[in-house]
């Protein structure tokens, strides 16, 4: 039969086994050439009047097959080649399941999506209980579905179950695949799969394997549908996206078919999908995560990390106890805290708090009062602060509180300790002007609530060396951070995005466009919640403060609301909402509308709102506060909500042509 590039065939005793291993890569992916390639090797096979069966198995370690190469699948930009693609890989599945020998899939690691669906092409699957052994089908969680059978394949296999196990996008280990049907066998780790996967060969040849496959009722997949339909919109705040609803679409309408025809159907949806901006802004997502998971891979090669053996926080409100809680239960170092006498109590008693509520979660290792051992609080700068590696800074944001901070603490602390500040405002470069040895002073923005939010702000200032960003990248590793390097500018990326945004949002309200209208059309847009209770929530004299922080004047309908006494309804119990979520009527005359109201719809309210996002972008890239596009689409991401299925601000004006129409380019290039 001879050895392919990729699909290694060997037989004896007329079995056959093909070793998959695509050369070069650490997993195995369908792509053009792994498509084409598998798709000789079924249609020679096929005709091999020796073969009696045969096992696929992987050549990779940990790794059975993780489906279809998101890269290639999201350069299709045609529906013509993207079908001829998809009937080509269908018509190898189809092959390989109308074989006339029987075939196993022997699963080791990861077996997912395209890979899975190759297994469910076989007639049979057994797989080695492993940690690494997941098995599942989770396309719909980079905004696509199964288009290799899966949808029409897996329904068939275990019943109406597979609508729910699709949508969610959930993977299983071994031993829980075996009980949900989607596998035959299981190995134990100690086993030897290709020899338990011969053994099961052999018994399917002989006619005494006991493989269930049993016949299940679809009278009520229109109802199973409809709630399925129902809880993914309900997942997407109200929205409709092409991935789960069609998904849905391809197995209530292909059940009802021969395998053959609702195949068809899963194709025809699978194209509509596989082109829709909602899933090439998703898979973008999916690279931005990949891509800042390991904030260690953004530092220079070679480069050695200052070991942090024992961090401080200055501050312990809000955000102070935020970053202590992960400092503690990432690193299980000494932390040292100070603050006001007045402070340091209240500020421990919160950190065990959210540390108790972690554990009995089963989200926390550590044991709470050992951690709680390490953490030290002082009202006073003095010998604590001898040996301190890193100290972060979280005080009152006021230019003049924190010089005074910077000129205590540089007496105290080593010559080459790291300090950063978590301002959201003032500018590093000002405030390094009282930090002796300013290449170790930097931004370290995070965001609230602390334990919560993944994004890290790293912020370069004129003085900031090379290697206090890398550490503070290996920090950002270490705490489990999603981070972001900018150079300094008034807001850094999140808020200097934000200040336009809610400029234009003050201009709307100004105009006669009711609260209700504007947030409603932002959270179909797909952000969590709108920009008026995005402001509630995290106080409207916060916001306030911002403005004047950055040298702005705030508008007139915010002042207004600062002076009634409205500092949010969390706050003060007074805001632009009332406890029921409707918008309290005590803050509209407080709205200072000019001119006569404007009618605008929720689409008109979305262009206007998400163009400010598209031109601060683009600003920040020409002033070369950040390095690429991607900076941007990951801080607004995953620091205020921008929806995942949209990329970003920066792609989504790619995928849409608002790039080309405004700037006559794209942003990526």
């Amino acid at each position: 039969m001879g050895i392919g590039k990729i699909f290694k065939f060997n037989a004896e005793e007329g079995v056959g086994v093909i070793t998959v291993d695509v050369p070069g890569e650490p997993v195995n992916t369908w792509t053009e050439e792994v498509s084409e390639e598998f798709y000789e090797l079924v249609e020679t096979i096929g005709d091999d009047q020796f073969i009696k069966g045969i096992i696929f198995i992987s050549g990779k370690p940990n790794n059975f097959h993780s489906g279809g190469n998101l890269k290639y699948l999201e350069a299709f930009d045609s529906r013509e080649k993207l079908a001829r693609a998809l009937d080509r890989t269908h018509r190898a599945f189809d092959r390989l399941q109308d074989a006339p020998f029987p075939s196993v899939a022997a699963i080791y690691g990861h077996c997912l999506g395209g890979g899975f669906e190759l297994a469910l092409a076989c007639t049979a699957r057994i797989a080695k209980e492993s940690k690494a052994t997941v098995i599942g089908l989770p396309e719909c969680l980079v905004g696509l579905f199964p288009g290799g059978g899966g949808t029409q394949r897996l329904t068939r296999l275990i019943g109406p179950a597979a609508v729910d196990l699709i949508l969610s996008g959930k993977t299983l280990p071994a031993d829980k695949a075996f009980q949900a049907g989607l596998i035959d066998r299981v190995v134990p780790a100690a086993g030897d799969l290709l020899e338990e996967a011969k053994a099961l060969l052999n018994e399917i040849i002989a006619g005494t394997a006991d493989l269930r496959r049993p016949a299940h009722d679809f009278s009520q997949i229109d109802a199973v549908a409809g709630e399925a339909r129902q809880k993914a919109i309900k997942a997407a705040r109200g929205r409709e996206l092409p991935g789960p609803m069609l998904a849905v679409k391809a197995i209530q309408e292909g059940v009802r078919l021969p395998l053959k025809e609702g195949l068809e159907v899963e194709k025809k949806y699978f194209t509509e999908v596989t082109l829709s901006n909602e899933a090439k802004g998703s898979i973008h997502t999916f690279f931005l995560k990949t891509g800042t998971d390991k904030p260690l891979s953004m530092v220079p090669p070679g480069f050695k990390a200052r070991p942090v053996r024992k961090a401080a926080v200055l501050g312990f409100g809000t955000m102070g106890r935020g970053i202590v809680i992960d400092i503690l239960r990432h690193m299980q170092i000494p932390v040292l805290v100070k603050d006001l006498p007045g402070a340091l109590e209240p500020g421990r008693e919160f950190v065990r708090k959210i540390l108790e509520e972690m554990a009995a979660k089963k989200k926390l290792k550590a044991d709470v009062d050992q951690l709680m051992s390490l953490l030290t609080l002082t009202p006073e700068y003095g010998e604590h602060f001898k040996d301190v590696d890193l100290v972060i800074e979280a005080v009152f944001e006021d230019q003049k509180v924190k010089d005074g901070v910077y000129r205590e603490l540089c007496r105290v602390v080593p010559g080459d300790c790291i300090i950063a500040s978590n301002t959201s405002t003032i500018p590093i470069t000002r405030m390094a002007r009282t930090v002796t040895n300013p290449g170790r002073f930097a931004g370290a923005h995070f965001f609230s609530p602390v334990w919560m939010m993944e994004l890290l702000e790293v912020i370069r200032g004129e003085n900031t060396s090379p290697e206090t960003i890398s550490n503070l990248l290996a920090f950002a590793a270490a705490i489990r951070k999603r981070p972001v390097v900018c150079n300094d500018y008034p807001g850094f990326v999140v808020n200097a995005l934000i200040l336009p945004y809610f400029l234009k949002l003050y201009e709307l309200l100004e105009r006669g466009v009711p609260i209700e209208k504007i947030d409603a059309a932002m959270v179909q847009f797909g952000f969590p919640v709108g920009p008026v209770r995005l402001i509630d929530e995290i106080g409207i004299d916060v916001h306030y403060k911002a403005f004047y922080a950055l040298g702005l004047d705030p508008p007139e309908t915010l002042k207004r609301v600062i002076k009634d006494g409205r500092a949010g309804l969390k706050k003060s119990g007074r805001g632009f909402f009332l406890k029921d979520g409707s918008v309290d009527p005590g803050v509209l005359p407080l709205i200072a509308v000019k001119g006569d109201p404007v009618e605008m719809s929720g689409g008109e309210i979305q262009d206007a709102l998400y163009l400010e996002f598209v031109k601060k972008g683009k600003e920040l890239l020409d002033m070369g506060i950040v390095d690429n596009p991607g900076s941007i689409d990951v801080a607004m991401i995953w620091g205020l909500g921008f929806p995942p299925d949209k990329g970003g601000p920066m792609k989504w004006a790619d995928l849409t042509g608002l790039s080309r129409e405004l700037y006559s380019r794209k942003f990526y290039i």
